[in-house]
């Protein structure tokens, strides 16, 4: 069996941090067979607070470039497995996970696994609009992979010799996106691993939800202008997404996943909400050029 390296970035959530390294060690694969790395960006904690945490389960390396991107290419170059498995720190995979991540792999040459959204609150209150919306939307990696040819880095493997071919995340970016054009546009393949599934929690109110979209509209923008007609697709794909609201409303009114017709209502008074700042974002954003 090949070995696994593990890498997780992770930026001040050592809560959920734990519950992430609690989750790898209850793995179904050799255990001598992987290695977790944690890339730490910095994270403002008390002196030995972070080793604590770890606690023998992983090995902390630093990143000082600030990002995501960053701190999983600095937990490569730290790391020695075969197999790059790409997961987050607030995320819990399940106990298959690395199992069936790398038996994609024979199937094709990097692979993105099964997504499911959690409500980490266990009071029994009705979800969020934030979380209802979620619930609904986000993390569809099956549609991803199969329609769009990308995963989320969330839930991503590949073999060490593909990611050295492709080269390391970019800064600034969509960086699941732009990784996974850049490696089919070198000839390698993508494979939906439908049973390597990790939870990710939803956003809890519309602040987190914002915080999310800002910068995921300015990666995907960042992405987009330096392309031949980048602009003129992100124009095109603005004037789109106030359009868009009416078909998805009749998916969040058809979807099972919520539990009444007061999450659905929540669900689209959000989905309005988040489709029209984005509409205004997007063009403020082509109006002036991006950061």
């Amino acid at each position: 069996m090949p070995t696994v390296s593990v890498i997780i970035p992770h930026y001040n959530d050592p809560v959920r941090l734990d519950r992430c390294l609690t989750a790898l060690a209850a793995q179904d694969y050799p255990a001598d067979q992987v290695e977790i790395v944690v890339a730490d960006n910095g994270s403002p904690l008390p002196p030995g607070e972070l080793e604590r945490i770890v606690a023998g389960r992983a090995r902390i390396v630093i990143a000082h470039e600030k990002g995501a991107g960053p701190a999983r290419n600095t937990g490569v170059a730290a790391s020695n497995g075969r197999v790059l498995a790409f997961t987050d720190a607030d995320c819990l995979p399940e106990p298959g996970w690395i199992s069936a991540g790398v038996a994609a792999l024979d199937r094709a040459d990097f692979a993105g696994g099964h997504m499911v959204v959690m409500i980490e609150r266990n009071d029994g209150a009705p979800r969020t609009g934030a979380e209802a919306f979620e619930t609904v939307f986000a993390f569809n990696n099956r549609q991803y992979v199969e329609e769009k040819g990308f995963s989320v880095t969330a839930n991503l493997f590949c073999e060490r010799r593909v990611f050295d071919a492709v080269g390391p995340f970019r800064n600034g970016v969509s960086e699941d996106l732009d990784w996974c054009v850049r490696a089919r546009q070198a000839g390698y393949a993508i494979t939906y691993a439908a049973d390597a599934t990790v939870a990710h929690p939803a956003r809890a109110d519309w602040p987190q939800l914002l915080h999310k979209w800002k910068r995921l509209n300015v990666e995907a923008f960042n992405l987009q202008k330096g392309r031949p007609l980048g602009r003129l697709r992100w124009a095109v794909r603005s004037f789109a997404l106030p359009l868009s609201i009416a078909p998805h409303a009749v998916q969040v009114m058809r979807s099972g996943a919520l539990a009444d017709d007061g999450e659905r209502r929540r669900a689209i008074a959000t989905l309005v909400r988040l489709r029209l700042w984005r509409f205004a974002d997007s063009w403020a954003l082509l109006m002036g050029g991006g950061q």
